[in-house]
């Protein structure tokens, strides 16, 4: 493993610059470019505020909308990693076959071009803070940190998936479903202490549900009266890096398994 390592350290540059050159095809391909990265959540976090927010009720108080584009924002870097992961080896079949490297350069670079996209939308995210009546303070640097630890989290899920849809290749078909459930029961669009306070187990669970905790973090950090619970950054550093570790040991396992004709 610690040789493993070496060798996909050794070719971080790889890493990268694929990371990059994905991120700027994408980007060609699209009329909008990375504009384009920008709207597609925030007309998510649009549909949803309005359908949550208004039709339905399901929001009070005017930092709701904040609320929402927070969640939605730093939910589409999760999504990315996990589908993107999945898709890392089987995607690149041509690129395992004829090419000698560790396997495990695939979802990093996946995850990487999560980050560089996740750039201009924090960025983004603060400005739509900012017209929603949102005061900037110090605080808004806890981000980085905060997006550096969910980053450590979304590599786990991204190598874990990976392995999976190697074996299992319509589990890419199942993800789609499994993103949609993720992002209702996440507390992306919802406070759990309002929706779910007649059902105080169910809360206490919301206690040890790392995104939901990752998501109250940055909103306590940039929404003016949002709070959380101090003891949340051990919640998401524990799941971060032990599903790192989980997920490092099961890619690796199969790394052989990698490439070869089904």
């Amino acid at each position: 493993m610690v040789d493993y390592l070496k060798q996909t350290w050794s070719r971080r540059e790889f890493i990268y610059e694929l990371a990059k050159a994905r991120v700027q095809s994408q980007n060609d391909r699209n009329r909008l470019g990375m504009l384009w990265e920008v709207l597609k959540p925030t007309f998510n976090a649009l549909m949803y505020g309005f359908i949550f927010g208004i039709l339905q009720g399901g929001a009070k108080g005017p930092d709701f909308p904040v609320y929402v584009v927070i969640g939605v924002f730093l939910f589409e870097f999760f999504t990315s990693s996990m589908t993107g992961g999945a898709k890392s080896i089987t995607g690149n079949t041509a690129l395992v076959q004829s090419l000698a490297f560790p396997r495990l350069a695939l979802p990093v670079a996946q995850v990487t071009q999560g980050i560089l996209t996740l750039m201009p939308m924090l960025l983004v995210m603060f400005i739509y803070a900012m017209i929603l009546g949102t005061t900037p303070k110090w605080t808004w640097f806890v981000i980085i940190p905060l997006v550096l630890l969910f980053s450590v989290f979304n590599m786990g899920i991204a190598l874990i998936c990976a392995r999976i849809t190697v074996h299992v290749r319509d589990f890419t078909n199942i993800l789609p479903l499994i993103g949609r459930v993720l992002f209702f029961t996440s507390g992306v669009l919802f406070s759990v202490d309002r929706i779910l306070n007649q059902w105080p187990w169910m809360v206490t669970a919301f206690d040890y549900h790392p995104l939901y905790q990752t998501l109250q973090i940055a909103r306590a950090m940039i929404m003016d009266n949002a709070v959380y619970e101090p003891r949340a950054w051990w919640v998401v550093g524990i799941w971060a890096f032990a599903t790192l570790v989980f997920g490092l040991v099961y890619f690796w396992k199969a790394e052989e398994r990698y490439g070869r004709a089904d």
